[in-house]
């Protein structure tokens, strides 16, 4: 089409075919992009849209806008063949790079057969930081954030929004249960060394470890329950605890979970449901108040009897050094090895 209008012109008219040249160049050009312009305006618009959006109330305990991250969606994909997970929740403070979530993954991936531990791991997120750096670092995150409350920073012991953390994170482990799944909830500055599930007692609805034991797994008089590590298996009896427990803390204000379940651990009401309730041994489940002293049967060590984020941070560095340190001992020496810590940790 082009050679055709050329030719139209006389051969001395060179400066009208230039102009020609150009002109027919622009309507090439320019054609193709105004037809790509009006099929792209004629298609329905799409706004991008983040994976999650934090909007929550107190009647909607599982935030979400999307299938992929909906609480249901999430344990389905992390549970094991008898509905059991593992949880723990993490705000914005524990999961920034370097900090306590990092060591607790570090943990799983070191400790003797906990790696395949971290497939069934869901990680609950308190606010918005927390969960975009879970979408990092691990494939099973929930959103769980309370409106009004902002949990990104520190929370201190016993503060307002300490407490409020707290009590929000029975209430949900609550609606776990009626969900029907089993879980073992842990605390992120607690360090996986082994696998637990073997160490746990069986048919027992509630299993706690211990700031102290006593030595026997039934003193409901002189354990002290610490509530950073429990397994609990879904049914009647452990749904209708936790909802006592959470209701228990209008009756006891100002007190944390762990002191709650102090007060209503031998409660008549407790006794009267059924509940079957064990507490931990400290030499396979120890923490900074009472050390586990046998490396060669801990399971987990809990960074408890701490208070601040650095010293929790220095002490738990430490001890993932004893243990890797432990790891590439001879067989022989392993057994005369031993903690480091507490250090900057009060025990």
């Amino acid at each position: 089409m082009v050679i055709t209008m050329l030719m139209e012109f006389p051969p001395n008219s060179a400066v009208l075919r230039q102009t020609a040249i150009c002109a027919l160049l622009l309507v090439s050009v320019a054609l193709p992009c105004f037809l790509i312009y009006r099929v792209a305006d004629s298609l329905p618009f799409r706004p991008s849209r983040a994976p999650h959006v934090f909007t929550t109330s107190d009647d909607d305990l599982f935030p979400s806008d999307s299938e992929e991250y909906s609480l249901e969606k999430v344990l389905m994909d992390a549970s094991m063949p008898d509905k059991s997970v593992i949880l723990t929740t993490l705000n914005g403070a524990w999961a920034a790079p370097n900090s306590i979530v990092d060591l607790f993954l570090e943990s799983f991936r070191i400790g003797k057969h906990t790696r395949r531990l971290l497939d069934h791991l869901v990680i609950v997120s308190l606010d918005q930081k927390a969960f975009s750096r879970c979408l990092v670092v691990h494939p099973h995150c929930f959103a769980l954030v309370s409106e009004g409350v902002d949990f990104s920073h520190e929370a201190y012991f016993m503060t307002p929004d300490y407490l409020k953390m707290m009590w929000r994170r029975i209430d949900f482990l609550r609606s776990v249960l009626e969900m029907g799944y089993n879980f073992v909830f842990t605390d992120a500055d607690v360090m996986w060394f082994r696998d637990p599930f073997p160490d746990f007692h069986p048919d027992v609805d509630f299993q706690i470890a211990c700031d102290h034991f006593s030595g026997s797994a039934e003193d409901l008089e002189y354990n002290i329950p610490n509530g950073g590590f429990n397994f609990v298996r879904s049914n009647n009896r452990s749904i209708e605890f936790y909802k006592f427990w959470y209701s228990s803390h209008v009756t006891y204000p100002g007190l944390h979970d762990q002191d709650v379940l102090n007060r209503i651990k031998n409660d008549t009401f407790v006794r009267e449901i059924g509940l079957k309730m064990k507490f931990l041994d400290t030499a396979l489940f120890g923490g900074f108040c009472e050390p586990s002293r046998d490396l060669e049967q801990v399971c987990t060590m809990h960074a408890n009897c701490c208070l601040g984020l650095e010293s929790k941070l220095h002490d738990l560095r430490i001890l993932l050094e004893d243990w890797k340190r432990y790891l590439s001992l001879p067989p022989s020496l392993k057994p005369f090895e031993s903690w480091r810590v507490p250090q900057n940790c009060s025990s």
